[in-house]
């Protein structure tokens, strides 16, 4: 059993999770390792989130919730603590992104956030988060719930084709990744572009960049360096950055030729003709 500590639950959102996880299992009568058999988790995986020292998924809160009848308490707690988790300075754009009704993004290095799998989003997280990486996957998993929204936002995603090419966790990763990019496809509310190789130079080149759109607040421009995002409202630059938008869907190829060229990479590069030594065979 984890020994309990004292939780200051004004500290933090994980605090007052941990506050609010303890306070009604002990009024409802349950000893640590009862929730946990009821929950089928240990007891000790309680205490370390009463403590604190673990964070919560959303699987876990919706059990809790079920097991201790608090009507989705811990369910709506549960979003707030793993924007927690983010990096300080991700935050605001994660609650901007939030109440976006259309996310236009171009992405030159790695995949959307949004449109990660969960072993790709691992394998990238651990380079920089590796004594916390489990969390900062569940807080990105998080984010993508808004695509599951009856009324989604509109997602416009232009892909520089390096990406599909660099290897990020091995090729089964590769290959899961790629196959779940072509998921989209077919959704209406989601345009997914290549800008491929062909092309050379575009109005991409100077990096990565997000735009969202809102029902009734302006627009905003967002655009990250190695250890900060930088957002604004700048009427000017929503206007360049809008515009250099629309020539980088002018130049990349189409939805469907898109779909080809990310099939063909997925096969050709990361499907089962790869050698043993993992590389694809030329």
């Amino acid at each position: 059993m984890v020994q309990a500590r004292e939780i200051d639950p004004s500290a933090s959102p994980l605090d007052y999770y941990g506050y609010e996880l303890r306070r009604l299992r002990e009024g409802a009568g349950l000893k640590q390792s009862q929730l946990g058999d009821i929950i089928y988790c240990t007891g000790s995986l309680i205490g370390m989130v009463e403590n604190g020292r673990r964070v919560p998924t959303r699987d876990f809160s919706e059990r809790v919730d079920a097991a201790l009848g608090t009507d989705g308490h811990f369910s709506r707690l549960v979003g707030l603590v793993l924007r927690s988790v983010l990096p300080t300075w991700f935050q605001a754009y994660a609650e901007m992104e939030a109440r976006a009704t259309f996310i236009s993004t171009f992405q030159s290095q790695v995949v959307y956030g949004l449109l990660q799998t969960e072993a790709y989003a691992k394998a990238l997280l651990s380079v920089e988060y590796s004594g916390r990486v489990d969390e900062i996957v569940a807080a990105r998993l998080d984010r993508q719930r808004i695509l599951a929204r009856e009324i989604p936002p509109v997602l416009l995603v232009v892909l520089d084709e390096a990406l599909l090419h660099r290897r990020v966790g091995g090729r089964e990763v590769m290959r899961e990744q790629l196959a779940h990019l072509l998921t989209f496809v077919d959704r209406p509310w989601v345009q997914l572009q290549v800008m491929p190789f062909s092309v050379g130079e575009h109005t991409g080149m100077t990096g990565s960049f997000n735009l969202l759109r809102f029902d009734s607040d302006p627009d905003l421009f967002y655009a990250e360096s190695y250890d900060s995002g930088h957002m604004t409202a700048n009427s000017q630059v929503i206007r360049e950055r809008s515009v250099g938008y629309a020539r980088l869907q002018a130049d990349a190829l189409s939805p469907e030729d898109s779909a080809l060229l990310i099939a063909r990479v997925m096969e050709e590069r990361y499907g089962d003709q790869c050698g043993p030594d993992r590389r694809a065979v030329a």
